[in-house]
């Protein structure tokens, strides 16, 4: 479900800093976890295609709710610590996106989930037919697509309706454990008598590291004044990183299928939908690993090994473009590269800019909004060229956002370079109050 979210509404965390100075972190993570259960339970009652997009919006943009808040604040509790518990977060959101379809499938007709009422109707099926091989793109056509017939009227055989409401059912306990801790928080008070330990907390602690964790609360103007160019560039150059990383694993995620089942490769619809599955287990597996390697290795060699290890995978699947076991190698080997990006650039910004907050939120919209269009022009790439281009477009991208990675290094030496002029500065400004007295 994890990638279905990013596509359809992952674009709604910049509303996400505006919100948090309305709500509590927590309380925004539970109203968000309850919309998801409640829309997954709708889901199959959606008859028309206006209400299915509405519902999808409305569920994408509660998920992208919860992946930014949860992001800044494991930045903001553990700041320089913070790559080893986004690896695990990210480890998680990976376990979800493996299990999610597992909970469905069961659920899935072997054949036509829709059997026909009048089999006979020629003119529906060459129409059908039609709008198969235009979808497939030219010099993709489906291998052995004559074997599943579409049919649009009919007795419905599929149960996949099951499947959304076990969803939201598993989803339950989720909002149940964020209401229990704002209840141990003291955030819900049943008697007049208990203050909200936030609340005494916030009154007693005037740390200025909770103020840097929202910096939508004290106003945009006030926080972009004072920064050099080179704090803007940072950002800019971390989320144009994450805009390639994820789309390129959505892209592979939703396209390799295709890819597998067009010529050359020409591989059965049964072992070519084990790629999918086989490229998120490698990336839940790759974050697992990274947890206990990012107690020994920082963010920046992380990413030089995983950036250049997508491109070798992918000028390696280009090269051996007609082996079927090396495309399942490769899938095994990019998921264990690409997973560590993510988490490893977002914790390596946010300590070159002293955990701030701001980056979490851009990294997070660039990340789902590259994940989105990606997959938009790579598709029509697809359409347009063939099957081949997928490969050729990703591992492209991969070497421009190696190229912005070291940019973004080069960008750092002179933002450090920064840092003890500014604070010097504020030494011999504050000098002469200090002899004065």
């Amino acid at each position: 479900m994890e990638s279905l979210s990013r596509n359809v509404g992952l674009t709604f965390p910049p509303f996400v800093s505006s919100l948090s100075s309305l709500l509590s972190s927590l309380s925004a993570l539970l109203t968000s976890t309850l919309i998801i259960s409640v829309v997954f339970a709708i889901i199959p009652l959606c008859h028309h295609v206006v209400l299915l997009a509405v519902a999808m919006g409305v569920a994408g943009a509660a998920m992208g709710v919860i992946d930014t808040i949860g992001n800044l604040q494991l930045v903001k509790l553990y700041q320089k610590d913070s790559a080893i518990f986004l690896q695990a977060l990210h480890f998680f959101i990976g376990c979800g996106a493996l299990v999610s379809p597992l909970v469905v499938d069961p659920f899935l007709a072997e054949d036509s989930c829709v059997l026909s009422a009048n089999r006979t109707a020629n003119s529906s099926s060459s129409d059908l037919e039609h709008l198969r091989n235009t979808l497939a793109g030219h010099g993709a056509a489906l291998h052995n697509a004559s074997w599943y017939p579409l049919y649009t009227e009919g007795v419905v055989v599929t149960r996949v309706s099951y499947a959304f409401w076990i969803m939201a059912a598993i989803n339950l306990p989720v909002p149940a454990a964020v209401l229990a801790l704002m209840f141990h928080e003291r955030l819900v008070s049943c008697s007049r008598g208990s203050p909200p330990l936030l609340d005494k907390e916030s009154h007693t602690s005037s740390s200025p590291t909770v103020r840097d964790a929202c910096p939508g609360c004290g106003g945009a103007l006030d926080f972009l004044r004072g920064h050099p160019a080179t704090f803007f560039i940072i950002h800019a150059l971390g989320g144009a990183i994450v805009f390639i990383t994820d789309g390129i694993i959505g892209c592979y995620a939703g396209f390799v299928y295709t890819y597998a089942v067009s010529p050359p490769l020409l591989m059965g619809h049964k072992a070519a939908g084990c790629l999918d599955s086989i490229f998120w287990a490698s990336i839940t597996a790759g974050r697992l690993c990274f947890i206990f390697v990012s107690y020994r290795y920082a963010p920046p060699v992380l990413l030089t090994v995983s950036l250049v290890g997508v491109i070798v995978v992918q000028s390696l699947l280009l090269i051996f473009y007609t082996s079927r076991v090396f495309l399942f190698i490769g899938t095994c080997v990019l998921g264990l590269c690409i997973s560590s990006v993510f988490p490893s650039i977002l914790a390596f910004t946010e300590d070159m800019l002293d955990y701030k907050g701001a980056a979490t939120t851009v990294l997070v919209t660039s990340a789902s909004t590259g994940e989105m269009l990606l997959q938009l022009l790579v598709g029509s790439v697809i359409h347009s060229e063939g099957s081949y281009s997928f490969l050729l477009s990703t591992t492209i991208t991969s070497i421009i956002s190696l190229c912005l990675f070291l940019l973004l290094l080069y960008t750092h030496h002179f933002h450090r370079n920064y840092q003890p002029d500014s604070s010097g500065a504020i030494d011999m400004k504050e000098q002469p109050t200090d002899g004065g007295s």
